[in-house]
């Protein structure tokens, strides 16, 4: 397993909404040091990567470090919204494939691929994430995808379950299984492992609004609800949940986008278990960030960021 550097900061890598039909590429910004409330944009604020397969579009870019430490993969949705805004179509005759990239640096990237994982009934594949299972030393990888009869479309049988596909490559994958299924749309979910737990958020569409559950694994089949509706004492509304561990204490964030409004606001808690979380008096985050994930970073990894980005 990968036996980390003293980390010096954190990796944000996102999507924007530029406001001009714009921005579903993948863009990279670096926390300011140790402090994930203060950031700065790489690459001029310009993006680092961008999708050439499918819609032409990536979107919900999500990063992981594999657990020797030496690679790195990134996941997109692939989906062109912003131009029509066509969220009909997105939801119901979408691309049922993910978009895949690979890192040795978090310089130098792989040739873009595109792999099919949502079954033929499945109407999108949205926000793929992944957490690696050592006890089977596999990545679990998990999209939510809308499913359902499509002649009950609106109605109470088609709605978004997250589904899952094991996977040791990103390259050949098991068959995609339900992973989540409350009987009504759930989306964005991310997890974080602590303390010999699972820690889930999702966002709950018929509210709009992020939940949180505990199991004992990834693979767990029975989660414990912690706490509805993160923040709605802050936020009018919230998905794109991001959460990660502090590098220098025991904190934890969780970075919701309050979508349509003032965007992410970061929430931050010294106990998972408890669901309780506050929202720090100051911060500032790249410009209209939308769904990504963040990643902590090793001084080396840090530096050779800002030698090839920093300057724009």
């Amino acid at each position: 397993m990968f036996d980390h550097e003293q980390y010096a900061g954190y990796l944000f890598v996102y999507f924007t909404d530029d406001g001009k039909g714009g921005g579903e590429e993948i863009y990279f910004a670096l926390s300011k040091g140790n402090e994930p409330l203060h950031w700065r944009e790489l690459n001029g604020g310009k993006p680092v990567l961008t999708s050439r397969l499918g819609e032409k579009g990536v979107r919900d870019p999500y990063i992981i470090r594999s657990p020797q430490g030496d690679k790195f993969f990134l996941l997109g949705t692939d989906l062109k919204a912003h131009e029509d805004r066509n969220w009909q179509r997105a939801v119901t005759e979408g691309s049922r494939s993910i978009l895949i990239w690979e890192s040795n640096d978090l310089i130098h990237w792989s040739e873009q691929r595109m792999v099919e994982v949502a079954p033929p009934d499945a109407g999108c594949a949205w926000a793929p994430e992944a957490i690696y299972d050592a006890d089977s030393e596999q990545y679990l990888v998990y999209w939510a995808s809308m499913l359902g009869d499509k002649e009950s479309e609106g109605g109470e049988g088609r709605y978004h379950r997250m589904l899952a596909a094991r996977t040791k490559d990103f390259v050949n994958f098991s068959e995609p299984e339900v992973y989540i299924d409350y009987g009504l749309s759930v989306i964005d979910t991310t997890m974080i492992r602590e303390s010999g737990k699972i820690y889930r958020f999702s966002k709950r569409e018929n509210i709009s609004q992020v939940f949180q559950e505990s199991g004992d694994s990834s693979f767990d089949a029975s989660f414990t609800l912690i706490r509805e509706k993160i923040g709605q004492e802050m936020m009018e509304r919230g998905e794109g949940p991001i959460v990660f561990k502090s590098n220098v204490e025991d904190k934890w964030y969780l970075f919701i986008d309050e979508y349509g409004l003032r965007g992410y606001m970061p929430l931050e808690t010294k106990d998972l278990d408890s669901g309780v979380w506050t929202m720090p008096a100051e911060f500032s985050l790249p410009t209209k960030p939308r769904h990504g994930s963040v990643m902590p970073v090793t001084r080396s990894e840090y530096e050779r960021l800002h030698a090839k980005y920093g300057r724009g």
